[in-house]
């Protein structure tokens, strides 16, 4: 054989498919369908992967993943699914998102698919009931678009002379984007101070709305939880702070970075719990019969580097009721 023909061999034996790689070995292949980038989900995959160790799977081991990500383009997710579904994977994970959860449900009624989402998933239509989801899917509600109201009324605590609040979502994840606005005009309501609500569902939308709420004298900014927010936010957390707007977060990994406060559940909780079921059904237990997990402890982060820097005093009620304090 001759030297080129021999590298030309090994060059594809390397670019083989996982997945035919996986069947090759008779391991099973989990597809993992995620709205954004891997860039800005490292910490996700880590818990995932930590979670699926424990129930008994190592990836390259004796499991196999297949990645789709959407790269904030939420129109793919449905091909992407049903891509998945083609290669017959063994499960689908969709480890963020409402809209994902979805698009995997429309492609398969056979292949388990577990989830993770952060508005209720009985009024989104993606399970039947928590204790009892029925039919192919379960997975992990992080509750996060009901704790917008609780958001609003932090950032009230530590901001109490703002006089305007604003409201960011993605109008992209219509189910979400219901829920968290209506929640955080009920809490605005309450409080006695209006609220003007804000659409982005690109990069340059959500400049465009930094800049609108500026100009409309915002005093301080709540950002719905949202994949699409995740995946930006260092834009986000960027612009808030060169507008010197107070902000709060859903999730912990944007405080970390330089949000100003966060409030939610604990990422890495759900993420390793999805972990976890994917690894149980993986040794055949049946989605239908294991129920929604639901998150019992939140946490709030605040940001003292970023206080700072725009010039806010954090109240030291709040300061002492925070799990986490970035210095």
């Amino acid at each position: 054989m001759r030297r080129r023909e021999f590298i030309c061999l090994i060059g594809g034996v390397a670019a083989w498919p996982l997945r035919a790689r996986a069947q090759q070995q008779k391991v099973p292949v989990v597809g993992f369908l995620h709205p954004g980038s891997p860039e800005p989900s490292a910490s996700l995959l880590a818990a995932f992967r930590q979670g699926l160790a424990e129930a008994g799977y190592r990836e390259g081991e004796n499991v196999a993943i297949e990645f789709r990500w959407a790269h904030g383009e939420n129109s793919r997710l449905g091909e992407m699914a049903a891509d998945l579904v083609q290669r017959q994977v063994a499960v689908i994970v969709t480890p963020i998102g409402t809209v994902t959860a979805l698009a995997a449900k429309a492609a398969t009624t056979t292949i388990p698919i577990v989830f993770s989402a952060g508005t209720d998933p009985v009024k989104a239509g993606i399970v039947a009931s928590l204790r009892h989801p029925g039919g192919n899917i379960t997975g992990v509600n992080y509750m996060a678009a009901e704790l917008s109201g609780k958001r609003l009324a932090l950032l009230h605590e530590l901001t109490p002379h703002a006089s305007r609040f604003a409201l960011l979502v993605n109008p992209a994840n219509p189910v979400p984007a219901e829920t968290i606005t209506k929640d955080a005009e009920a809490a605005a309501e309450m409080i006695g101070r209006p609220i003007d609500v804000y659409e982005a569902e690109t990069s340059r939308e959500i400049e465009m709305a930094f800049a609108a709420l500026v100009r409309n004298r915002a005093d301080a900014l709540v950002v719905g939880a949202d994949p699409f927010f995740l995946d930006r936010r260092v834009q986000i957390v960027t612009l808030a702070t060169r507008y010197l707007v107070p902000t709060v977060h859903f999730l912990r990994e944007i405080a970390e970075i330089g949000g100003l406060i966060s409030y939610g559940a604990s990422d890495f909780g759900r993420n390793h719990e999805v972990g976890i079921y994917t690894g149980r059904i993986l040794k055949g237990e049946k989605p239908a019969d294991m129920p929604v997990v639901q998150p019992t402890q939140f946490e709030l982060v605040i940001n003292l580097s970023t206080a700072s820097a725009i010039g806010i005093s954090i109240p030291p009620g709040l300061l002492a009721s925070a799990n986490v304090v970035i210095e």
